[in-house]
């Protein structure tokens, strides 16, 4: 597989408390299991990952940095997503974009703000001007029980907010579920 600009990195979600709960009440149709991602730069022969994370927040590190921190943390698959032909012009102004929300802190409450950004978030708002990923009502709701997933109760306890049900956000399955991006494959380790 060969990697291009503009690429989207989704982590596979792994059994951690934080990835296990964002998976479980972001399920889509398409059946993905994502808790993180990232935007892919290509510069020369170089490639870099702009992403928001709890370790660094917004930050621009390289590729193989990038993979070892998520194998590190228990992450063992990568996958690739490209947007599709039309769309990718906004690449170029989606990485301009993103490099202007380097250096912002975590955002741990999931509840948008210009101060802190979480890893879609960072994304969408680099995609915002093209229109690339919508913004849609968050859900903390467990479909198996149909109840606020419990993580997500106590999560929003130990800070204490108040979950936010139906306020506006995004996140990785839902962003893979987007009809403006296709599979590409696996980054192998």
């Amino acid at each position: 597989m060969s990697l291009k600009n503009g690429d989207l990195l989704l982590v596979v979600a792994n059994n951690t408390p934080l990835s296990g709960a964002i998976d479980r009440v972001t399920q889509t149709p398409k059946s993905t299991h994502y808790s993180h991602m990232g935007i892919l730069e290509k510069s020369g022969k170089e490639y870099w990952v702009l992403h928001a994370g709890p370790r660094n927040g917004s930050e621009r590190i390289r590729l193989e940095e990038f993979l070892y921190y998520e194998k590190q943390s228990g992450q063992e698959a990568i996958h690739v997503y490209r947007l599709n032909g039309e769309y990718r012009r906004s690449i170029p102004n989606a990485i301009l974009e993103a490099k202007k929300w380097l250096g912002k802190p975590y955002n741990y409450t999931y509840i948008l703000s210009d101060e802190r950004l979480y890893c879609s978030d960072f994304v969408q708002r680099s995609f915002a001007r093209d229109s690339i990923f919508r913004l849609e009502p968050m859900t903390f709701v467990n479909p198996k029980t149909g109840k606020t997933d419990l993580a997500w109760q106590d999560f929003y306890k130990q800070q204490k907010l108040e979950v936010p049900e139906g306020k506006l956000g995004c996140n990785p399955n839902g962003m893979a579920a987007s009809s403006k991006i296709e599979y590409i494959g696996r980054i192998k380790k």
